[in-house]
Parts: structure tokens; C-alpha cells; sequence
């Protein structure tokens, strides 16, 4: 625990952290002091409780569908599902809540897999041909051995089922045999020309199937490419029958009895071979061929995998992939199931990847009653029931969809109100599909329970196609509660609309950013048609009108000041009284639809929302529809930030053209002006028309600017729209203002201009945070632009950092940031007029707007790219009926504070550390039923900073953090209490006040993937771990913090990584995982009975170790395959404990299974002797009985 003390009178400048009162960075721009020192507290007493060792970055659970799968096993006595990938990960399922990620370090992609079935462990083949061997006997599984191939490509591996060696095919179509308990290879090897016979000429190819016998396991069935295949007895080591068959082979499945097998093949057909006769196919058929008129069949696809599996009360079952005609273009991929003379064809929404059949019996020598088969799917994975005729599929219980449409962003917040999540619930349980099968979901393994820290936790992720889901991601899992379709909002594009149709996108109501208030269930849509949806809660459906509000952001070309204007005074000491103010000034209409005002011509939105009265369902309906037009031929800029607060009614809105306040309890706009009126008189740069710094300047990816007039004319011309890719602005020189009118573009920008005017869409494809990559370079010149692109990616508008546009290094700035003046040398200072300053996060809450406040009122927190902080207090009637009516006043103040960096986030806290959550509107239900008795009134709860701090006086604290550095700042005086410089190299992507371990902290994620705590109010740097580098814009946009330690982001485009930088979390993550291994006994295999085992074969008694251990095989080739232990270390040693604590546990039920034989075994004893005794009885008396009787008389 450690105690900071500041003595602030509000008037001592020289301490190099606190600054001048005057100064930019941490006080009022007017730079004299105030009466407001007086009222300051004299002193801060903060007990900070956190420390280093409260933080421990780790990766807890990843949620959605495995990209980019690769493989699939299935083990069919533990009941567990796993599931390869293309970069080398490993998912684990069993019953909803067991759900484990593994990943190889090599990144290699995963082949195949294979379960030591009932052992607690997995063999995965990797495309750099290593067999790794993972213990699943711990809740985090690890790599106990590793077996590396050199001179061999892996292509098939087969395990029989209760046996430790494991056939392992190559490209050169030999077959290796591995020990899987040592990993160690095996003399004994099955070389490709014994296998063919002499005479064969060619080479067999890649090995492509391996499996024992079903009738004697000491006889191998190898399959080659080329479509020969052999049955190597592996006691004589020679072969019993060779077949070439003219087809490629890709597959074989055994009948249960080993009398018969069935192979598919690259022309689409099936045969099936009788081992009595080998030299041709018992039958030979093509599901899919059909019979042309010139009596041919058609040609066909290649049938990838076939299953042939036999059903005790019916016919056997044959299901196979592909085989369809090529003739019939655009048809789906299909699975189809021929049972008896039936045939059913499954159509997949995607390209099946693979599929197993799943049976009631591990053993393959009896019946196998399939009753289900999972089909994985490219992007998807279904289970179908094989018990019912129309083959229902089972309801997944895993969250497999959330990349159903690519994800733009998320959002996740921890510890909401508890009653949130059955109320979402209730509401998406009514519109859930039907016609799932009734039967349970048959992967059901593992063990999984509530852990006892578990608190109500909901992830929103926003989607390209405008959709929004919600998630319950309680006690690390994720189930969808409800889904909102923003698009119904809108009228559906039609095509016959001559201009609006070239407006539409092709995700036009694409999901930017979302705002949420779980208290009053006030939730914000910000879509990337420069569009925002305002929805409340309800329980009732209704009939509504949707309101549309317009504000139009634009400056006018009007606005843009000529040098000659100002060259006698190029500081704009004096308000500029409406300059570069957003067209209008005051508000829009606010009547439903929002009619056009006169002398706006041109004007055109991206959508057109819904005017007639609707009829919506219970949940979340549409209030109100914020939009920013097409004005003079020239797009919208995306909205950059968003903050709302339902106490108030106000929601605030910010691009790089400035900022708009709307009312939408009244349906009114409040404010609307450009980002340089905010700052009035208090300016703290000097803009003027072009920087003579800016042409000495030779940074990558910049507009450069030349001296003449009529290059700067020529960039003022410059349509925003031609600097527009993907819907962001990527030129930071690009005009903010429309023209008021038409202007044609000269020089060589010309015809682009032309080809890219106001009659294409402004946006793209949306952006989704899926398919978004970007790649970071090392070089520090280019490293401005591409973390410019970044940024401009990151927020969609183009905008200048503060420290993009000056030379002076940092540190020399901040030790001059004490003797600001408003004269100083435009080279170090001034900025363009051209730069569009982008508002970048807003904030509403209770806070001091002027040094002179005694009391703290409603604010408005306004963050600008360029690092200024500005206050805008508001004026709201506290009557409810006056609400309604009066009109609320708000206006910039003057209040200026400044950081280095773009500003990502405002945070405040009390004098004692606590922090202040933003006052809220307990939730009502708009459409409930009127009582007369009691009549609905708006209860507002506030969260005042002087509740708590009786001890400490009046004021609060405000932490700011932007892209380079964090600030605190005491309120009402303003005054800078604590610097810390966050980054020097990098820069901040995401930042957030948490709440950890009861108290506070500041969490930053960077660009070169350092997640990072600092202490508050001190910024005492608490944690720093190298996590994840920032590769690809997808992490960038949906990396988000939240309360308890917790952070999530896109890992890959369909699959949500969790992770904790909380130690408490860490220490229960063991408990809050689930078990992959639960003892269970094996089944016991059926007798064959007397008569068949007699006249069926004797079933061989195979002994694998004699045949394949070293003592009688020798050992294999060690430049053929190397071993590599497991992890190393540390972690090694637990992971070799852990396979102890395993064998032990093994080992103990295995004892258990032998005391309950031997005790079933005593108990049938003595039932034969009690049976025996009985008998022996009976007869006896029957005996005594006859004795004396003659033979007729019986």
C-alpha cells in the first residue's frame, strides 16, 4: 500500500508535473489564475492498494468456429470432439462449457488427428511432418512428445483402437510404425516395393489409407494413390492380395465381419471388394452418374471419404462426400447417406472439409449402429441424426456462428445488472429456428461446473451485414441471447432510385461502433453510412414512427480563410463568431423524415429510413435515426466517436468535421459545430493557411505541398471523395469544407477526380474486422504513415496526431509546456488550415466546466486528435415536465487541456480513488400499460464526486489518455497533478478505466502488442507484458477492456480470444475450465459365441510388441525421425508431473475395474455354487422319491 500526498494551491507552477495554470497542457487556455483556487481541496489523499503482483497476463478461453479447419477426430467413449486448423490450432469439445484451445508453436497446419480412445490423449500430424503427442489429462493440455520426420512427407496415420503403435504412411508410400508411449520409431517397416509385386513398373504413390482388419488385426489393409491396395499380413511380412484397380483411390471402410470392403475413387464411384476374390470388384457404382442419351454416364467428382457402417435392425448405412456430376454448376457441396435403397442427399451451405460417423461400439468388428455424423464444415459444424428418416441435424450448443456475418466490432461489458441476461434471454428464446432433432447433443464429454467467480458478463459484437448480437460470456462461455437487425430500420435499396441507388454500398448498414448503458438499456447504433440508431428496451411490441434527424457536418467553402485575411494577425486572438461552423448552426428539423432546408440543394442521404408507422416485436426498438447527408456532391465523414447518457437525454456525436449534440427526448439538435469554433478564443495552436514547416517536411505518405499559389489552390480543390478507399479518408490534406459551388479539377488529378466524384459510393466493402490487414513497418520515417493509416482505419476519418505535426521532440516540449505563449514561432506550433482535427472520444458526466464552479454539473469531455481536451457544460431543466419542454442550453466554455497524442479516453475518479460512474436512468418500459395510481416518472441515479468525500471536500479527479501519454487532472482547478509518458516507440490503441481487485486502474493495449496497467491516480506503471503484436486492423478494432481484469479481440475472422491480466482470475482459472478426462470404463467387447467364432475364423490373438518392439524389430532409423521432449523447463516438469498424476490415475482405475471384475466375478461363484447346491438337492429328493417305484409306475 502506498500513500501519495500533493499540496496543490492552485497557483505553484514550478513543479515539472503539475504546469502552469495558464499553460496548454494542464490549464485553462485564459492563462490567469481564478477565485476557483480557493475552493480547491488543499490536499489529495489517494491509498493506492495495487500492486505488480496483483496482474498476470494469460489467455483464458477463445469462443466461435476454429478458422480455417483442417482435421477432425472424434473419440467415441470419452465423447469428445477435436478439431484441426490451418495455422497449427488444436479445439477440444465435449459438453457445453468444455471447450479447450490448443496450439502448436510451429504454427504448422494440423493434418489429422487421432484419440488414444479412453486414454486422455491426442496424436496430431502436422503439415512439417511431426507427430505430437497431448496429455488431456490436464485442464491445460501439453505436449508430452514430439517426433519430427526428415526425410519422409506424413500423409495418413491410423491407431487401432486399445493398441500403443501407431502406422504412420508417407508420400513415398512406405508405412512407419511408432511407439506411442515412448514415441520412439520402430524397426519394423512396410516398405512400398515389398508391398506392389516386382513387376510393377511404376510407383504405387502416397500412401492415402491405413486400418487393421476387423477379422485379425495382424493383417494391414494399405491403400496407394494410384489405386492399388494391398493386405500386408504383418507376422510373414508379405502380402495376402494385391488389387490395382484403374481409379485413384481416396478412401476404405471395412464391413464389420472383415469379409468385405468398400473404397471410393476420383471418377465418383463406389466399389466394394469380397476378400474371397480380389481380382475384381463385387460391385461397382456411381450415386450420382446418371445415363446420357448416347448411353455414356456422366462424369462425376471424385468422392472424397466413405463410411460403411452396418445397423443391427436394419440395412447398413454408406455415407459419403462429393461424387456429384460435373455438369450441374453452382450446386452445393453435399453429404449423402444411401441407406438400403434410399438415397438423401444433404446440401451444406459451405465445402465439407471432413466427417465422421458415430457409433455405439468403439470396436470394429462389431455392429456398429451408427446414430449420428458430424460434418465439418469450412466455416461451420453440424451434427446429423442418423436415427430419424428426414436426418434432423442436432442444435449446436457452442457459439459456432458469430462470424454469420464478418464482425465489425465488439464491445464487452463485465459485472452488468444481474437481471439483464434473463431478459435478453427470454426476448432471442422466441425467435430461435426449429426442426432440430429432440435427442441430446451427442458430444456430451468432459466435465464442466459454475465456478465460484462468476458475475454476469455480456459481449456485443456488431456485424457487416448491420446485425447486432448479444452474448452471455458468464464463467468463461458464450451463449447468443438475442440479435438485432439494424437494417429493418431502413427501407430496402431499390435500384430504380437514379442517384440514392449509387449511393448504396454492399454492406451499407455495416456496424462501426456500439454504445450501451445495461442500466437503462439505452443502446447506440453507429453504422458506417454515417448513420445513428438510438434504440430503447421494451417487453411489448408496438406500433412506432422512427424519427430521422439530419445534421449536417460540412463546412462551408466560405469558411476557409485566405492568408491574406490574417496576416497581420496570425494568432486569431479574437472568437471567429460562427467561422468554420458546420451548415447549419442551429438544429434540424426534428419532425419525423427531417425535411430539407431551403438553400440546401444537393443534399442526399445513404439510406432512407422507414417513414410509416411499424410494427415492432418486444426488445429493442428503433427511437430515433441520427444522419449525416450528402451535401454539394460530397460524402458524409464516418462518425469517429459516440457517448450517451440517459440521465441527461443528450447524445453526442463527433467526426473529423466537428461535433453535434442531439436531445433525443426532445427529437432536437442542440449543437452542431466544427471542431475550431469549440475552442473560441483559446485556440492553443496557430492555424494558418500553409506551414513553411510542413514543405521542409519529407514524411512517407504525405501530400506534399509547393510553394506556388496555385499547388495550394489545387489542393484546396480536392474532393474528399478522391482520397476515399474502403469509406476512410486516407489523405490528411484532403478539404474538410464543401464547396458552395461546382469546382473542376485541373492538372493531373484530374481524371481520378473525375472517375471517383460524388456519383460513386462513398463506401466500399464495409470493413470488417475479419478481413482487415495491415502490416506494421520497422522504419521510423515510414512508420508515421502507416501508423496514420492505421488510425485512419482504426477511427474512419483521416486526421493528424499532435506529434505527426512538429519535429520538436517531446521531450523538449514538455519541458517548455510551463512557459506556453499564444505568440510562439508558427514552425513549432501552428498547423495547417487544412488539417481536419477529429473529435476522438466523448464523455458525459459530472464534472466542473470553469475553474470559477463550485459545484460540478452536467459536461460534455471532448478529445481531439491533436490532443486538446475541451469542456462543454450543459444546462438541463431538473423538472421532468420542463424536460420535456425547455430546451436545453449547452456551449463551449473556453476550457482547454492538452496531452501528446490522439485522445482515446476520459476517466474520473473521486478524491479518495473511487470511480465515478456517469449518472443513468433506471430502466422503464416505454410501452408498459398506464397506472393511474402510480404515474411513470424518470428516476435518475447520480453519482456526484463530492458523495463520497465528505473528508476530502468538493472536486474529483479526471484521467486522460491518448495515444503517447496519461494525464490527471484536479478538477475544478485543472491543474495536472500526474504525467506519465505511456509509449516513446509505439502508440496506444486501446485504453480503459478498469475496475480490478476493488480498485482502479488505467489498462492500455499498444500497437507493438505491449498490454499495459498503470496505477491511479499515481499512473505508477503496474504491469508491462510483450503479449501480442498489432499484425492485422482486425485486433486493432476489436480489442476492448473491461471490469474484473478481462479483455478480448478478434483472434482470427470467426473466433473471439478471452484473456485476464488479473492475478485472482489466473489462480481460478483452474477451477473455472472444464475437464476434457473423466474416468470412464472402457466397454467390454461382445461375445462372438461359440458357433460363430467356430465357424467364422478363430479371432487371432495379435501381440503388436513382439512383432514391433525393438527386441524383435530393432530400432528404427534415427536420421529418418527425431525425437523432441516435451516443453522444457519449468512447465515441462508440470507437464511430466501432470502424465504421472495421469499414469497414477490410470493406473487406479485401472485397479478399480479389476476389483469390480474380480468382486462380479466372486459373486458369479458363488451363484454357481448356490445354483450347484440346489440342484444337488433337488436331485437327491427326487432320488428318494423314485427309489422304491418300478419303471411303469413313474
Amino acid at each position: 500500500m502506498k500513500k501519495f500526498r500533493k499540496v496543490l494551491d492552485g497557483l505553484t507552477t514550478s513543479s515539472p508535473g503539475g504546469g502552469t495554470v495558464g499553460s496548454p497542457s494542464c490549464g485553462s487556455a485564459a492563462g490567469t489564475p481564478t477565485a476557483a483556487a480557493a475552493n480547491t481541496p488543499k490536499e489529495v489523499d489517494v491509498q493506492e492498494t495495487l500492486v505488480s503482483e496483483n496482474f498476470q497476463l494469460c489467455k483464458t478461453v477463445r469462443h466461435g468456429f476454429p478458422y480455417q479447419p483442417t482435421a477432425l477426430a472424434f473419440d467415441p467413449v470419452q465423447k469428445i470432439l477435436a478439431i484441426g486448423s490451418r495455422s497449427g490450432g488444436v479445439r477440444i469439445l465435449g459438453r457445453p462449457g468444455v471447450d479447450c484451445f490448443c496450439q502448436h508453436e510451429s504454427g504448422a497446419a494440423v493434418l489429422q488427428l487421432q484419440f488414444l480412445i479412453n486414454e486422455g490423449a491426442l496424436v496430431t500430424a502436422c503439415a512439417d511432418d511431426t507427430l505430437h503427442l497431448w496429455n488431456l489429462r490436464q485442464r491445460r493440455p501439453a505436449i508430452l512428445h514430439s517426433l519430427k520426420f526428415n526425410r519422409e512427407r506424413i500423409t495418413f496415420c491410423h491407431l487401432p483402437f486399445q493398441s500403443k503403435w501407431l502406422y504412420v504412411g508417407t508420400e513415398r508410400g512406405n508405412t512407419h510404425i511408432v511407439n506411442i508411449e515412448s514415441f520412439v520409431l520402430s524397426g519394423y517397416v512396410i516398405m512400398w516395393n515389398k508391398a506392389i509385386e516386382l513387376s510393377t513398373k511404376t510407383h504405387p504413390g502416397p500412401v492415402v489409407h491405413l486400418s487393421d482388419s476387423p477379422k485379425d488385426e495382424g493383417k494391414l489393409l494399405v491403400g496407394f494413390e494410384s489405386g492399388t491396395i494391398v493386405q500386408w499380413d504383418l507376422r510373414a511380412k508379405k502380402t495376402d492380395f494385391r488389387i490395382y484397380y484403374d481409379e485413384a483411390i481416396h478412401s476404405a471402410s471395412w464391413h464389420h465381419e472383415g469379409k468385405q470392403f468398400m473404397c471410393s475413387h476420383s471418377d465418383g464411384s463406389l466399389t466394394v471388394w469380397n476378400l474371397r476374390n480380389t481380382s475384381k470388384p463385387v460391385q461397382v457404382t456411381f450415386p450420382h452418374g446418371k445415363i446420357q442419351k448416347d448411353g455414356k454416364k456422366e462424369s462425376c467428382k471424385p468422392i472424397l471419404k466413405v463410411d460403411y457402417k452396418t445397423s443391427r435392425n436394419s440395412e447398413p448405412f454408406v455415407i459419403f462426400s462429393g461424387g456429384l456430376s460435373y455438369d450441374k454448376a453452382g450446386r452445393r457441396p453435399t453429404l449423402t447417406i444411401m441407406h438400403g435403397k434410399a438415397i438423401t442427399v444433404l446440401e451444406m451451405d459451405f465445402p465439407i472439409v471432413e466427417f465422421i460417423t458415430l457409433c455405439d461400439t468403439p470396436y470394429n468388428n462389431e455392429v456398429q449402429d451408427p446414430f449420428a455424423v458430424v460434418v465439418l464444415l469450412e466455416k461451420d459444424l453440424i451434427v446429423v441424426d442418423l436415427t430419424q428418416s428426414n436426418f434432423p441435424v442436432f442444435e449446436n450448443p457452442y457459439p459456432m456462428d458469430v462470424h454469420e456475418s464478418p464482425v465489425t466490432c465488439t464491445a464487452y461489458f463485465a459485472d452488468c445488472p444481474p437481471d439483464i441476461i434473463p431478459v435478453l434471454y427470454s426476448i432471442g428464446a422466441k425467435h430461435k429456428k426449429t426442426g432440430y432433432s429432440q435427442k441430446e447433443w451427442p458430444v456430451s464429454g468432459g466435465m464442466w461446473t459454475l465456478g465460484s467467480h462468476t458475475y454476469p458478463e455480456i459481449i456485443i459484437t456488431g456485424h457487416a451485414d448491420g446485425s447486432i448480437k448479444f452474448w452471455d460470456a458468464s464463467a468463461i462461455t458464450l451463449q447468443m441471447l438475442y440479435k438485432l437487425k439494424t437494417s429493418k430500420v431502413f427501407e430496402k435499396p431499390k435500384q430504380s432510385e437514379g442517384r440514392a441507388s449509387e449511393l448504396v454500398d454492399e454492406d451499407p448498414f455495416a456496424v462501426q461502433t456500439v454504445s450501451w448503458c445495461p442500466q437503462s438499456r439505452i443502446f447506440c447504433v453507429v453504422g458506417i453510412s454515417a448513420h445513428i440508431i438510438l434504440y430503447r428496451f421494451s417487453k411489448y411490441d408496438a406500433n412506432t414512427q422512427i424519427v430521422a434527424l439530419e445534421v449536417r457536418l460540412q463546412c462551408e467553402s466560405e469558411d476557409v480563410i485566405s492568408p491574406s485575411e490574417n496576416e497581420n494577425n496570425p494568432c486569431f486572438s479574437e472568437p471567429r463568431s460562427g467561422s468554420h461552423s458546420p451548415q447549419p448552426h442551429q438544429q434540424h428539423p426534428a419532425s419525423p423524415g427531417g425535411g430539407t432546408p431551403e438553400g440546401v440543394k444537393d443534399s442526399a442521404l445513404c439510406l432512407k429510413v422507414k417513414d410509416r408507422v411499424v410494427r415492432v416485436p418486444p426488445g429493442y426498438q428503433a427511437e430515433l435515426v441520427i444522419q449525416l447527408p450528402w451535401l454539394d456532391g460530397e460524402p458524409p465523414q464516418q462518425i469517429s466517436s459516440l457517448d450517451i447518457n440517459s440521465a441527461y437525454g443528450l447524445l453526442a456525436l463527433g467526426n473529423c468535421n466537428g461535433l453535434a449534440v442531439v436531445d433525443y427526448l426532445q427529437k432536437s439538435l442542440l449543437l452542431c459545430m466544427s471542431t475550431l469554433d469549440l475552442y473560441g478564443a483559446a485556440d492553443p495552436y496557430q492555424r494558418l493557411t500553409r506551414s513553411p514547416r510542413r514543405n521542409r517536411q519529407s514524411t512517407s505518405g504525405l501530400t506534399e505541398l509547393s510553394d506556388n499559389q496555385q499547388s495550394v489552390d489545387m489542393e484546396r480543390s480536392k474532393s474528399p471523395t478522391s482520397d476515399h478507399v474502403n469509406g476512410h479518408c486516407t489523405s490528411p490534406t484532403s478539404q474538410p469544407c464543401s464547396a458552395g459551388k461546382p469546382r473542376i479539377p485541373t492538372g493531373p488529378e484530374g481524371p481520378r477526380l473525375a472517375r471517383r466524384g460524388p456519383g460513386r459510393p462513398p463506401f466500399r466493402k464495409a470493413q470488417s474486422a475479419a478481413c482487415m490487414e495491415i502490416s506494421l513497418p520497422v522504419s521510423h520515417t515510414e512508420g508515421y504513415a502507416s501508423r496514420r493509416a492505421m488510425l485512419q482505419q482504426l477511427h474512419g476519418v483521416a486526421m493528424y496526431s499532435h506529434d505527426e505535426h512538429h519535429t520538436t521532440c517531446w521531450s523538449e516540449r514538455e519541458s517548455r509546456e510551463n512557459s506556453f505563449s499564444r505568440s510562439r514561432s508558427s514552425s513549432v506550433s501552428s498547423i495547417d488550415r487544412d488539417t481536419k482535427e477529429a473529435i476522438t472520444t466523448l464523455q458525459f458526466g459530472e464534472s466542473y466546466g470553469r475553474k470559477g464552479d463550485a459545484l460540478p454539473t452536467p459536461c460534455l469531455w471532448v478529445g481531439t486528435s491533436l490532443g486538446v481536451i475541451l469542456l462543454v457544460p450543459v444546462s438541463i431543466p431538473t423538472d421532468q415536465d420542463e424536460r420535456m419542454e425547455e430546451p436545453v442550453t449547452i456551449g463551449p466554455c473556453g476550457t482547454v487541456l492538452m496531452l501528446k497524442g490522439s485522445v482515446l479516453r476520459f476517466g474520473f475518479l473521486d478524491c479518495v480513488g473511487a470511480l465515478i460512474q456517469s449518472p443513468y436512468e433506471v430502466w422503464r418500459d416505454p410501452n408498459a400499460p398506464e397506472d393511474p395510481d402510480r404515474p411513470r416518472k424518470r428516476k435518475l441515479v447520480h453519482h456526484s464526486p463530492s458523495s463520497s468525500q465528505d473528508a476530502c471536500g468538493e472536486g474529483h479527479l479526471a484521467v486522460v489518455c491518448s495515444e503517447r501519454q496519461a494525464k490527471v487532472f484536479l478538477m475544478p482547478s485543472q491543474s495536472c497533478l500526474f504525467v506519465h509518458n505511456i509509449t516513446e516507440s509505439s502508440f496506444v490503441l486501446r485504453a480503459d478505466v478498469v475496475s480490478v481487485c476493488n480498485s482502479v486502474c488505467l489498462a492500455c493495449f499498444c500497437a507493438n502488442g505491449h498490454v499495459m496497467t498503470l496505477s491511479l491516480p499515481s499512473l505508477r506503471p503496474l504491469m508491462d507484458v510483450s503479449y501480442l503484436p498489432m499484425t492485422d486492423m482486425r485486433i486493432a478494432r476489436t480489442f476492448c477492456f473491461t471490469n474484473g481484469g478481462q479483455a478480448l479481440y478478434l483472434s482470427s475472422p470467426t473466433e473471439i480470444q478471452r484473456i485476464t491480466y488479473s492475478q485472482e482470475m489466473y489462480d481460478n482459472l483452474q477451477e473455472m475450465l472444464g475437464e476434457l478426462f473423466t474416468p470412464i470404463e472402457t466397454p467390454e467387447a461382445q461375445n462372438r459365441g461359440f458357433l460363430k467364432g467356430f465357424f467364422g475364423g478363430t479371432a487371432h490373438t495379435f501381440d503388436r510388441e513382439e512383432l514391433f518392439g525393438e527386441a524383435a524389430a530393432g530400432k528404427g532409423s534415427r536420421s529418418l525421425a527425431q525425437h523432441i521432449p516435451g516443453q522444457a523447463g519449468v512447465e515441462g516438469m508440470k507437464v511430466a508431473a501432470s502424465g504421472a498424476v495421469g499414469e497414477l490415475a490410470r493406473a487406479r482405475v485401472a485397479l478399480d475395474e479389476r476389483g469390480q471384475r474380480l468382486g462380479e466375478l466372486e459373486e458369479r461363484t458363488a451363484l454357481m455354487m448356490t445354483s450347484a447346491e440346489s440342484f444337488s438337492k433337488h436331485a437327491h429328493e427326487l432320488m428318494l422319491k423314485c427309489k422304491d417305484k418300478k419303471w411303469y409306475q413313474l
